[in-house]
């Protein structure tokens, strides 16, 4: 596990910059760039080499002349490696032809189309999310962001961030907006949602913003991209002491492994032991078990919808 500060990796949180400063923007990130995921399976595949050679983090470091520390995040994907770091770890390790971690290299320094909103706390979360194979997202407060309309994450962010600039609210709720197309692009992970009944009932934005919450959420069942499960208020205790996690797991040519998230308000958990991983899956299980099933739960979720319906807006 480990934890990284950031205002909040869903983008809800608010870093502000400077007064007369905008944040840098780099031109035309691609679309498909991914640097999270090249940088990770780079810190990987340099801690295979070192272990390989029955290396440890304080000989390497003795050797380039650097700290142990730098070693260690370099191969955890926590620091992004320069091409010289690169190059210098591959003669210390004997690469014969380094060119492939260069590449490697080269693509962990390219922007995602993230980085042109300008919000730290969008990585490294939204890489892992934009490479998962399946995702698995459990809450109790609010609709998961895969899954909002603009006007119900614009009342989350704004409820969150109560002073944020106009400007970058707008961001904030554009970027969960692209972060969507992942479930309706080619090849989308298999996608779970398990919600809490609260997260139903709590009138986000008022009643005409929840209308159409939920009927995005009835619609995009129907296209069959995923399935959510509500537990109901009857369940009574349930198996998650977290208000929220996602799990995400990543393909069999992956080098990452599945991993856990946790979003709080001014940091984030990366559950990636596997012990930890194996006690959310356990989680899960339990979870589901509590729930209703996947079409008592679009029932129940009309039925919220239509009492909606009987509302003033």
């Amino acid at each position: 596990m480990y934890l990284r500060p950031v205002a909040s990796a869903n983008g809800d949180g608010e870093r502000p910059f400077p007064r007369g400063r905008r944040p840098s923007r780099r031109p035309d990130p691609a679309d498909d760039a991914n640097p999270t995921v090249r940088q990770r399976e780079l810190g990987i595949r340099l801690r295979e080499l070192r272990t390989g050679l029955g290396l440890t983090v304080e000989q390497v470091g003795t050797e380039l002349l650097c700290s142990a520390t730098k070693i260690s995040r370099l191969e955890t994907g926590a620091r992004r490696p320069s091409l010289r770091d690169v190059r210098d770890l591959c003669r210390v390790y004997g690469v014969d032809d380094p060119s492939e971690l260069m590449d490697l290299a080269k693509q962990a320094r390219e922007p995602g189309w993230w980085s042109r909103f300008g919000d730290p706390g969008l990585e490294p979360y939204v890489g892992l999310e934009q490479e998962a194979v399946a995702i698995t997202s459990y809450t109790m407060y609010y609709v998961p962001p895969l899954l909002q309309t603009a006007e119900y994450a614009r009342a989350v962010v704004r409820g969150i961030g109560r002073r944020m600039d106009s400007r970058i609210l707008s961001e904030r709720v554009e970027a969960r907006l692209v972060r969507q197309r992942r479930l309706e692009g080619k090849d989308p992970p298999r996608y779970r949602a398990l919600a809490d009944e609260a997260v139903l009932r709590r009138e986000v934005g008022g009643t005409a913003v929840m209308r159409a919450q939920l009927d995005k959420i009835l619609m995009w069942a129907a296209l069959d991209r995923g399935s959510i499960q509500v537990i109901p208020f009857s369940a009574g205790a349930h198996a998650s002491a977290d208000s929220n996690f996602e799990l995400l797991e990543f393909g069999e040519n992956s080098k990452q492994d599945p991993l856990v998230y946790v979003e709080g308000l001014v940091s984030a958990l990366y559950h990636e032991r596997a012990s930890d991983v194996a006690r959310y899956r356990e989680a899960v299980e339990y979870l589901r078990e509590s729930a209703l099933s996947t079409q008592a739960s679009l029932a129940l979720i009309a039925d919220i919808r239509a009492d909606y319906s009987n509302e003033n807006p």
